[in-house]
């Protein structure tokens, strides 16, 4: 297949699994195509800002009340997302949670029901998300809609990362298989380097448009502790399902993402 015939069919790929747009099917679903498609997760991942974030921070400027603005966002990037990671969340934390190894912890996680350990994990991070960008939307319209961005385009940035050859897969089917170590390191670092591009630009913009009380250090530090808490914590999280499954699964993807989004939000809040 040509370069050009991967990169339209890694984009497809990766629309139509990280997000619900509908978009047309790719032609090939292979590892080379998983790998291109992994390493546009960020962009995926920039389309959700301007979805979700953009609409939260002109929901702020319009006075509307913050907690009520956090929990449609929350439920908006769920909607746009199908759920996908949240899925993935609530079946890693029912493997890790059965204190089972390699193939009976799996088993556990391909279950199409939710356990105990799910259901309050899902509870809690949804809080904590909700809690935490209605507490920086309060702050500042502008300051909770960059914050809400940087999560979005940090946590799928994880992604890129999490498919290099330092995670294997943990089993021989399922998406794991596809994408797991599928992105070269010199193209993980480049996709890295734009989402970094990126991230910046947003920092910069809530500089210069943001509230005149706002202190510009305080300001940035808080903002790149959180989007680095969040991949520390992925990064803490993928290790520990080495160990406990073998490898890597879609569903320690989909953990890894929204960890990495909890962790960006609620540190920023912590630290304004």
């Amino acid at each position: 297949m040509s370069g050009d015939g991967r990169l339209r069919d890694g984009l497809w790929l990766a629309c139509g699994t990280l997000s619900a747009v509908r978009v047309p099917a790719p032609r090939v679903v292979d590892r080379a195509v998983g790998g291109v498609a992994m390493a546009l997760a960020p962009l995926v991942g920039a389309l959700l800002a301007l979805v979700v974030a953009v609409p939260a921070g002109v929901l702020g400027e319009l006075d509307r009340p913050p907690l009520l603005v956090a929990a449609l966002a929350v439920g908006a990037i769920a909607l746009l997302t199908r759920a996908i990671h949240l899925d993935g969340l609530a079946d890693t934390a029912d493997g890790l949670g059965s204190a089972r190894r390699g193939e009976a912890a799996q088993e556990i996680m391909r279950r199409s029901d939710i356990g105990p350990f799910g259901v309050v994990t899902l509870l809690l991070v949804l809080l904590l998300q909700v809690a935490a960008l209605a507490h920086l939307l309060a702050l500042g319209p502008v300051l909770g809609a960059t914050a809400l961005a940087l999560a979005l385009l940090g946590s799928r940035a994880t992604l890129v990362w999490l498919c290099t050859p330092s995670f294997p897969a943990a089993r021989t089917d399922g998406l794991g298989v596809v994408v797991a170590g599928s992105v070269p390191l010199a193209r993980a670092l480049l996709s890295l380097a734009v989402a970094a591009v990126v991230g910046a630009g947003l920092v910069a913009v809530v500089l210069t448009v943001g509230d005149p009380w706002w202190e510009p250090a305080r300001l940035v530090v808080a903002l790149v502790v959180g989007v680095v808490a969040g991949q520390v914590l992925a990064l803490g999280l993928v290790r520990r399902c080495v160990d406990r499954f073998g490898g890597v699964t879609g569903d320690v993807y989909g953990a890894c993402v929204e960890v990495a989004a909890t962790a960006t939000l609620v540190v920023t809040a912590l630290v304004l």
